[in-house]
């Protein structure tokens, strides 16, 4: 990463301005006003997000908000109601007043001496879907966004579920969310009532956890915020960027697909991370491609980049399967548009162990007396998923498929005479019967080397209670024949010659997603069951694009490293009790903030638990430690969350302690069972 210590603009930081809302509260924010602005007003861009800008993101916020500044935008970073400095509580995510006080806050911006009427918003995850919804919301101050890492489809295409089935990454971000939502605001900055606010905060935020839990099939409950159901209502222009090791990555091709306003999209090899500080790299110079996309929009500056493709991405190479890279080999691709004339979609057909291609112009013959393969997964299946969402922070990522495929059913081509490029959204189809009313597939396309070792490429999930709906779900009748399809994350890769494709199908994959009810047999009827793929031909598209420069920022938050930071995920099995355990260790260390002197601790834990093949030992653990001290401030949190389950229920005991000092402050339980809805 190159320091840039010198820029155009010189900028003046305001620690803390309060915007006003429209019922009286109000919103901390920090600015970061270029001098320039006495004389001239400028554009402005603003980040909105939970995550306390005093402090937890001062980091972050210090490398990008510095560097957009000195280049003539005024920026101003905001803690949304009940986070941070800012009054209220936050009670869930994606709220409508969430939305509502977004315009407001765009408005004031808008409407100050230093802003010349034009607003952008960026954001990454909660900010890159709030950039979204607010941009639906149409305040007319805001001109154009850039999106990271979000999801344009809360139910579907979120942490919380996938093709109808509960993800261990609900239980993970409502365990992040309990932690942030009992933190208290800086003395400093609201005065003698941070107490008050610290309390009602623990007190009525809420456990999320249970909401989310108590929406387990498509509602209004998540398609009131899922732009989705609305991209008509977005009427500026969308930079919608992500990455093959995040989980958000199939927004992008449905905004470039759906959307009716100027757009770009932008997928790199990166996890849940701002590009140029991006991991797997190759990390680009993300700040100073937004500083194009907002000189154009926000400034009218001809420099073209609306002239280049829709759509750019990382085209991976094949590597050898490991849970971390430093970087991936590849290439950018480029289309014009999207969906894109030059990829075509090939099929191959499934048969026992085998994936045969099959002509583009012919279509699999109809078998009286198919052929019919039966799949009981152990719980051991997943165990080398990986996370929904790679933050790169820790070995997250899959690893050898070989381990998972000894559970599974596997289909396999012969080795590739000639190289194959994918990018896009494969699919599965497959003829399938239960003996139980409920089941899921988990479905892998991996590359497999010439020495045997799979590395995942893609994959999907369904309940197969939501095969024909994730709004009205039914039970599966014993033993009849449905045709399904699932569909696999969108993936841009390159299988070399000699390796092959294969596809692996298991009926678990814990604990990416949560199990069944039961054990269930599924049985695979092999009569027109085909694996669809995105096959990009070759072309000249990548010509003259416009080279990504090398990652730049601001210069870094100066801190003082106090105690070391440990990440790592840690497999225990006990042969014995048959019990099996994933460890997920993300200690942040200590660090003091030098120029407010604000010391923080804080980490977190999380276990995943089966015995033997007993469905409803399944278990998550989480705790959490946050300390916050300056002088004779001292604060500490404290949560614990364990999500269990019968056949017929979830259970969910949760608990917060806070101390002030070396007292205990505020003590909170909650429990509830909640019952499974088909899933």
């Amino acid at each position: 990463m190159e320091v840039i210590n010198d820029f155009p603009y010189n900028v003046r930081e305001i620690e803390n301005v309060f915007i006003p809302m429209r019922d009286g509260k109000q919103l901390a924010a920090r600015i970061w006003l270029p001098e320039a602005t006495q004389d001239t007003p400028l554009p402005a861009i603003m980040e909105y997000i939970p995550y306390r800008k005093r402090d937890i993101t001062r980091g972050r916020d210090a490398a990008n908000h510095p560097y957009l500044a000195g280049h003539g935008y005024v920026c101003v970073r905001v803690d949304m109601r009940g986070s941070g400095d800012s009054d209220g509580v936050l009670t869930d995510e994606y709220t409508q007043q969430e939305q509502l006080d977004a315009v407001d806050a765009i408005e004031w911006i808008a409407n100050q001496s230093w802003c010349d009427g034009s607003v952008g918003m960026m954001g990454i995850s909660w900010g890159g879907f709030n950039s979204l919804q607010v941009a639906a919301k149409q305040p007319p101050a805001l001109k154009a966004i850039i999106s990271l890492c979000s999801s344009d489809d809360l139910y579907a295409d979120n942490m919380h579920y996938m093709g109808g089935c509960l993800l261990g990454d609900n239980l993970s971000e409502a365990t992040v969310m309990l932690a942030f939502n009992a933190l208290p605001p800086d003395p400093l900055i609201v005065g003698d009532r941070w107490r008050d606010m610290w309390h009602e905060r623990m007190e009525d935020s809420g456990l999320w956890i249970d909401k989310w839990l108590r929406h387990q099939r498509r509602s209004e409950y998540w398609s009131a915020s899922s732009v989705c159901e609305y991209y008509d209502a977005v009427r500026c222009p969308v930079y919608a960027i992500g990455g093959w090791a995040d989980g958000f990555t199939n927004t992008v091709f449905r905004l470039m697909e759906h959307l009716e306003v100027p757009r770009k999209g932008l997928i790199g090899p990166w996890g849940h991370k701002y590009p140029h500080q991006g991991i797997p790299g190759p990390a680009i110079g993300f700040l100073q491609e937004a500083l194009r996309w907002w000189d154009y929009w926000l400034k009218g500056k001809e420099n073209g980049i609306m002239d280049e493709p829709m759509l750019r991405a990382w085209e991976q190479d094949s590597v050898p399967p490991d849970n971390s890279y430093e970087d991936r080999p590849g290439r950018w691709i480029a289309e014009p548009l999207w969906p894109s004339s030059n990829i075509q979609q090939q099929c191959y057909l499934l048969s026992p162990y085998r994936l045969t291609p099959l002509p583009s112009d012919s279509e699999p013959e109809h078998n009286p007396e198919p052929t019919t393969m039966g799949l009981q997964s152990p719980l051991s299946v997943g165990l080398a998923a990986g996370k929904w969402c790679s933050y790169a922070a820790t070995p997250d990522l899959p690893g050898d498929q070989r381990e998972e495929d000894g559970g599974s059913l596997i289909f396999s081509t012969d080795a590739l005479v000639e190289p194959l490029n994918i990018f896009g959204t494969p699919s599965l189809e497959l003829e399938v019967s239960s003996n139980q009313p409920q089941a899921m597939l988990a479905v892998r396309l991996s590359d497999v080397a010439p020495d045997g070792k799979a590395t995942r490429v893609t994959y999907g999930l369904l309940n197969l209670t939501h095969r024909d709906s994730d709004a009205e779900p039914t039970p599966l009748e014993a033993h009849r024949t449905y045709r399904v399809t699932i569909d696999m994350n969108g993936i841009a890769q390159k299988f070399p010659a000699g390796h092959q494709l294969r596809v692996s199908i298991s009926t678990s994959y814990w604990p990416l997603a949560w199990l069944p009810p039961k054990p269930a047999q599924v049985d695979i009827s092999f009569n027109h069951c085909v694996l669809k793929l995105p096959v990009r031909t070759a072309d000249h598209h990548e010509d003259g694009l416009t080279h990504f420069e090398a990652p730049q920022s601001a210069p870094p938050l100066d801190i003082t490293n106090l105690a070391p930071s440990q990440h790592n995920w840690l497999l225990h099995r006990d042969l014995a009790t048959k019990e099996s355990t994933l460890e997920v260790v993300n200690d942040q260390g200590c660090f003091r903030i030098n120029d407010i002197g604000t010391e923080i601790h804080r980490s977190a834990h999380e276990y995943y638990t089966t015995v033997d093949n007993d469905f409803t030992s399944a278990r998550g653990e989480t705790q959490t430690e946050s300390s916050f001290k300056r002088g004779d401030w001292h604060t500490e949190v404290y949560t614990r969350t364990v999500l269990s389950c019968t056949e017929t229920d979830f259970i969910i005991h949760a608990q917060m302690d806070a101390y002030e000092g070396q007292y205990r402050v505020f003590s909170k339980n909650w429990e509830s069972t909640i019952p499974r809805d088909l899933l």
